[in-house]
C-alpha cells in the first residue's frame, strides 16, 4: 500500500502513478513513482477533418461566388464537452486507483483548463483524501523526472539512496 497517488494529464492523455517504497531499502533507491495506467481522449487526439465536416469554422460562401458570411458552429461547446467527459473518466480512474492503493494523498498535475474540469468531476468522489493541485503541463516528463519535480515542490518525498 502507498500513501501517494499522482495523476498527470494534458487533456489528451492521462497517466496514473503511485509512489511505491523500495522493496529492499538497503540495496535500492526509493521510493519510486510507478505508472499503472494511461487513458487517452480520442476526440482530442483526432485530426480536425476526422471530427468536423468543415475544417475551418465560422465562414461560408454564398452561391455563385457571392460574399462570405460568418457564423458560429458552436465548435468550442463540443470541445468543452469532450474535455468534460474525459475529466469524468479520469476522475473515475483516480478514485479506483486511490482506493486500490489505500492512498491518503492525491497529486493532480494538469494544465489550468483541464484542472478546472477535473476539479468539478472529482467534487464529491474523493472523500477523506488530501488533494494537491499543480497547474502545469508535465505530461511529457518521465516518471523519475516527474518525481524529482514534485519532490522539489514538497508534494512527494524525495528518493533516498540505498542504506550503506
Amino acid at each position: 500500500m502507498t500513501q501517494y497517488c499522482v495523476v498527470v494529464t494534458n487533456g489528451a492523455r492521462a497517466r496514473f502513478f503511485s509512489l511505491e517504497p523500495a522493496e529492499f531499502p538497503e540495496l535500492e533507491s526509493g521510493p519510486t513513482l510507478v505508472e499503472h495506467k494511461h487513458l487517452t481522449n480520442a476526440p482530442r487526439e483526432a485530426q480536425n477533418n476526422e471530427l468536423w465536416s468543415e475544417t475551418k469554422t465560422g465562414r461560408n460562401r454564398a452561391a455563385n461566388g457571392g460574399p462570405a458570411h460568418g457564423y458560429d458552429d458552436h465548435r468550442s461547446r463540443h470541445e468543452d464537452e469532450y474535455e468534460r467527459r474525459f475529466a469524468n473518466n479520469v476522475a473515475a480512474e483516480c478514485c479506483r486507483l486511490s482506493k486500490s492503493h489505500n492512498a491518503s494523498d492525491l497529486v493532480l498535475v494538469s494544465q489550468k483548463r483541464m484542472l478546472g474540469f477535473l476539479r468539478n468531476a472529482m467534487e464529491s468522489r474523493l472523500n477523506g483524501i488530501n488533494t494537491y493541485e499543480v497547474p502545469k503541463d508535465l505530461s511529457k516528463l518521465t516518471a523519475q523526472d516527474l518525481h524529482e519535480h514534485l519532490a522539489r515542490d514538497n508534494l512527494l518525498p524525495r528518493r533516498k539512496n540505498p542504506a550503506a
